[in-house]
């Protein structure tokens, strides 16, 4: 028989009777040429851990230039069983899905392979899906005849229970991937603790800080507390704190502020409330100071240990109730 006489006799076997031409194709015709088609699959995730009755799908894109066209009864049929070196393997073709897309210099074909698994071991085996051949014919010569090869896929089939001891660097399969700790624990407890950590540096900044870019904090006795602080400790600078207190009080209330209407004072400003006896500590310290230096009133907080410090530590817990905060009382005798 010559040539020409078996490709004719193969092609009319191709009408007839598709599931002999699977025979043939591998034996009988010639691969494609290279450039003719092109190829693109889409393959599952995963790779090992198959049992009985899971089903793994392939997606497969070819793409066949002009004059050659896919013959389709050379598709794989459903319901064909996969066999590896003519042995049955355990592996059905379950369903296809076959959509074209022509043109006039190519013709593009979908196509969905899905498999299923019919076999069951002891251990862990590896089995394949494909390799699918396919046959194309020249629309231009009715003698060139030829097949494509779908590259196979390697996986693992895992045994639905294992029997006997296992030590599992000894059984990794090579399809698996490295088994990887999940972080997502950690990581949520990393962004808690920033966010926390976040927070406290805001809330740090708030209480501590002498910048007037946060919200309360360019207010009079948040500026008073940093002329304050620059005073000497002399007799001098006692009166230049003094008197930038009073300026801070008269400011805050938009009244002048003494012992005498302290009470309306904290009324319209209930936040220095926790801090009256102090208030009324620097108003005898005042007075003192300025009108009677003989008057030396009972200190409950130590002012007449180091006036100058206590100015400092008094002015602090002003601005600290500027903010709405609450300072931490003084320590009586401090």
């Amino acid at each position: 028989m010559t040539k020409s006489i078996r490709k004719y006799a193969l092609l009319l076997l191709m009408c007839m009777a598709p599931i002999t031409v699977l025979a043939l194709d591998s034996q009988e015709l010639p691969d494609v040429k290279e450039g003719i088609v092109s190829i693109e699959t889409k393959e599952p995730v995963r790779l090992v851990g198959y049992t009985v009755g899971d089903v793994i799908e392939r997606e497969i894109t070819l793409t066949i230039k002009a004059p050659y066209k896919l013959i389709d009864t050379s598709l794989p049929i459903p319901g064909y069983e996969k066999r590896y070196k003519g042995q049955l393997i355990g592996i059905e073709l379950k369903s296809i899905n076959h959509v074209k897309e022509e043109s006039k210099n190519q013709t593009t074909h979908h196509i969905k392979l899905a498999y299923q698994v019919f076999t069951n071991n002891v251990v862990a085996k590896p089995a394949s899906l494909g390799p699918e051949y396919l046959n194309l014919i020249n629309t231009e010569d009715k003698d060139d005849l030829v097949k494509y090869r779908i590259p196979s896929l390697s996986i693992a089939i895992s045994p639905i229970a294992i029997f006997g001891q296992v030590k599992i660097e000894n059984n990794m399969s090579p399809f698996l991937g490295p088994l990887l700790i999940s972080d997502h624990k950690e990581i949520q407890t990393l962004e808690i603790s920033l966010v926390v950590l976040a927070l406290s540096l805001t809330g740090l900044l708030y209480i501590l800080g002498k910048r007037a870019w946060l919200p309360r904090m360019g207010r009079a006795f948040a500026r008073t507390y940093r002329a304050v602080r620059k005073t000497e400790n002399t007799e001098d600078g006692l009166k230049q704190a003094i008197s930038a207190l009073h300026q801070a009080f008269n400011t805050t209330a938009g009244m002048s502020v003494f012992n005498d209407n302290l009470s309306e004072f904290l009324h319209n400003h209930p936040d220095f409330h926790p801090i009256r006896p102090e208030i009324e500590e620097f108003f005898n310290l005042s007075r003192q100071v300025y009108f009677e230096p003989s008057f030396q009133p009972e200190s409950k907080y130590g002012v007449n240990n180091d006036p100058h410090k206590w100015l400092i530590n008094f002015t602090r817990h002003c601005r600290d109730c500027e903010r709405g905060l609450i300072p931490e009382p003084m320590k009586a005798g401090a």
